[in-house]
C-alpha cells in the first residue's frame, strides 16, 4: 500500500469527513511543520460539524468550535507524551469526533508524523522510529496480533482505544508484545461530549477510569452527586445496577442553532469510588435482567464471541410480555455454512440464559468504529427464554 504525502494544510483543507482523506493511505510529517497551531487554525473552520452514528436513533449533526477540538486533542497528546512516542499510525476514519480529534489532530499536537490507513489489509507502514502510537479501531488487536514482527520491531506501543468495549485479543495483544513493550490507553467518551474519562493499563486487569481534567460530575436530576463529596449534593450508596453518569465539561457539543447544554447524562452506569474516578458497569439499555439474573449484553457478546462460530454476533435488549426485559441474539453464519452449521448449545453455557430468540441474518451492518446501526432478519430459530 502506497502512504500519499500529504502537507498539514493538505489535509485538512477537504474538512472533517471528507473522502480523498478518509479513504485512502497518507502520512503527513507534522514534524515538519513550523507552527501547528496556526496552520490549523487557517485550515479549519471556527465551527465543526460531528455525526453520530446512527447506532441509538436517527444520526444528527452536533458542533463543537475548533478551539476545543484542539484543546481536547491536546489532552490526548498529554495521555501519551509519558511514552514518548516518535510517530502515530492511525487507523480510525477522520470522519466522526475520535477520528478527527486522534488522526488528524493528535499527531499535530506531538509534533510527529501521522500514517494512516483507512482498512484492515495492505502494507503497514515503517515509521522511522522505536516508539509510536496507535489509533485503534475494534479490529486493531486481531491485525496487530496478524503482524507481531512488526509490532516487535518497535521498542514500545501504546495502543489508543475509543469504541466498544475491549476485545478479548487486547489481553492477548499485550501478552504477545512482551513485558513493557505496550500499553492501551482508553478512552470514553461520545459525538454529544468528547472525551469523558480515560484509563490506561499494560497488564492484569484494566483499572478504574478517570474523569478528563476539565471534566467533572454533576449533579443528578435528584439533586445528588454521584459521589456525593465534591460537588455539595448528599451522599448516596450506588444502586445494584449502579447510578447514571451525568457530567460537566466545557467541551459539551451543541445542535445546530442551540446553546451549548451545561451538563450531559451519557447513558452510562457507572459505581463512583472518590471524586475523579468510577468503574464502568454498562450502558443503559445493555445491562437487563432475564429470570433474576442480571447480563451485561457487551460482556456476554465478548464471551459469546469467543465460543460461537460465527462471522458476526450481536446481543439485542428486548421487550418480553412474560418476564419484562431479555434479549435476542442474531448471528452472521460463516460463508458457506448455513444456520443448522451453528452450535447454538453453546449460547446458554456461555450466557447463563438462552436468547429469547436467535435471528440468522445474512449480514449486520456496523459503522467504522464497530456500532451497530441496522438489524435485517432472514430467519428465525424460537429459543426458550
Amino acid at each position: 500500500m502506497a502512504y500519499q504525502k500529504l502537507t498539514p494544510t493538505q489535509l485538512l483543507s477537504s474538512g472533517i469527513g471528507a473522502p480523498d482523506v478518509a479513504e485512502r493511505a497518507w502520512c503527513v510529517r507534522w514534524d515538519e511543520a513550523p507552527d501547528a497551531a496556526e496552520l490549523v487554525a487557517g485550515a479549519l473552520p471556527p465551527v465543526l460539524d460531528f455525526h453520530t452514528s446512527g447506532s441509538t436513533g436517527p444520526s444528527r449533526c452536533w458542533q463543537r468550535t475548533r478551539a476545543h477540538a484542539w484543546a481536547e486533542a491536546g489532552t490526548l497528546a498529554d495521555f501519551l507524551r509519558p511514552d514518548a512516542p516518535g510517530a502515530v499510525v492511525s487507523f480510525a476514519p477522520p470522519v466522526h469526533v475520535y477520528g478527527a480529534l486522534a488522526t488528524l489532530l493528535l499527531p499535530a499536537r506531538l509534533g510527529v508524523p501521522a500514517w494512516y490507513r483507512p482498512g484492515y489489509l495492505g502494507a503497514l507502514p515503517d515509521p522511522g522510529c522505536r516508539r509510536i502510537a496507535v489509533v485503534a479501531t475494534p479490529w486493531i488487536f486481531s491485525l496487530l496480533l496478524r503482524h507481531l514482527d512488526w509490532v516487535r520491531s518497535f521498542e514500545h506501543v501504546t495502543v489508543l482505544y475509543s469504541s466498544a468495549m475491549l476485545p478479548a485479543e487486547a489481553g492477548t495483544f499485550l501478552a504477545e508484545a512482551g513485558p513493557g513493550r505496550a500499553a492501551i490507553v482508553e478512552l470514553l467518551g461520545s459525538t454529544e461530549t468528547g472525551g469523558i474519562a480515560t484509563r490506561r493499563w499494560s497488564q492484569g486487569a484494566p483499572p478504574a477510569w478517570t474523569l478528563f481534567p476539565d471534566v467533572t460530575f454533576a449533579p443528578d436530576q435528584d439533586g445528588t452527586a454521584p459521589t456525593g463529596t465534591a460537588h455539595g449534593g448528599t451522599a448516596h450508596a450506588p444502586r445494584e445496577a449502579g447510578v447514571p453518569l451525568v457530567i460537566r465539561s466545557p467541551r459539551l457539543a451543541n445542535r445546530p442553532g442551540e446553546p451549548r447544554p451545561q451538563q450531559w447524562r451519557t447513558g452510562d452506569l457507572v459505581e463512583p469510588l472518590d471524586a475523579r474516578t468510577f468503574r464502568l458497569l454498562g450502558r443503559v439499555g445493555r445491562l437487563v435482567k432475564v429470570n433474576g439474573q442480571r447480563i451485561n449484553l457487551d460482556e456476554a457478546e465478548q464471551a459469546l464471541r469467543a465460543r460461537l462460530d460465527c462471522a458476526d454476533l450481536a446481543l439485542v435488549p428486548v421487550n418480553d410480555p412474560m418476564i419484562g426485559e431479555h434479549f435476542d441474539l442474531h448471528v452472521v453464519p460463516r460463508p458457506g455454512a448455513g444456520p443448522d452449521a451453528l452450535d447454538l448449545s453453546v449460547a446458554r453455557a456461555v450466557l447463563g440464559a438462552r436468547p429469547r430468540k436467535v435471528h440468522t441474518v445474512p449480514d449486520l451492518k456496523r459503522s467504522a468504529m464497530g456500532k451497530l446501526q441496522h438489524l435485517t432478519t432472514s430467519s428465525t430459530h424460537r429459543t426458550q427464554g
